[in-house]
């Protein structure tokens, strides 16, 4: 009996480490998209309709799952030496949007690392919301549009990025919608300790 016991420990051990490895394991997503008859694009990971075809297969990555911060950093100097956009700006913004996952779709439909909504794809120039350069690049010029158009007010221009400028001009501020609420001090969250590590970074090399 007692080695029955210590078997059967064994095998409920086996089972249970399986059974985590199987929790912790990547989910991954392809991306369908659909053309309606107007020519407006929608793009999902979960089709409710045999109208979207597969656009993007989603690549196997490692199992940890991460993102790099840094990937594209090179694309985010271009876009905002470009633009004359803060580069600590531009990167918090993506980190807030999609965690620096070129592929992140969120369930309203925004596609890419700055979360471009399919009716501004062709308003914004990008032809692939998933390629990273594109959607920076766009997404870059959208907020520089916003930047100017709230005189360069940063907490007011990335509201109406989230929420759209038409809100922040009716509400006079900040609508007070907790998404856009949360998005704005996330950001700034990021872009402040970012600027912060710019300057440290900056006095270090004197």
């Amino acid at each position: 009996m007692r080695h029955c016991n210590r078997k059967h420990i064994f095998i409920v051990l086996i089972c249970t480490v399986f059974v985590i490895c199987l929790g912790v394991s990547p989910i991954y997503a392809d991306i369908y998209m659909y053309i309606d008859k107007e020519g407006n694009y929608y793009f999902t990971d979960s089709p409710k309709s045999s109208q979207y075809k597969l656009f993007l297969r989603e690549k196997r990555a490692k199992p940890s799952g991460t993102h790099s911060t840094d990937r594209y950093d090179k694309f985010i100097h271009e876009a905002s030496r470009r633009h004359g956009v803060s580069f600590s700006l531009l990167k918090a913004m993506i980190k807030v949007e999609s965690d620096f996952n070129p592929r992140a779709v969120s369930k309203k439909g925004a596609m890419g690392l700055m979360q471009i909504m399919p009716e501004n794809l062709r308003y914004l120039q990008i032809n692939n919301p998933f390629d990273p350069r594109e959607n920076i690049m766009g997404g870059t010029r959208y907020i520089k549009q916003l930047l100017n158009r709230f005189d360069g007010e940063i907490h007011l221009s990335l509201a109406a990025y989230n929420a759209g400028p038409n809100n922040v001009d009716s509400a006079n501020g900040i609508p007070r919608i907790k998404e856009t609420e949360g998005f704005v001090r996330k950001v700034m969250k990021y872009y402040y300790g970012l600027e912060r590590d710019n300057r440290y970074m900056a006095n270090g090399s004197r």
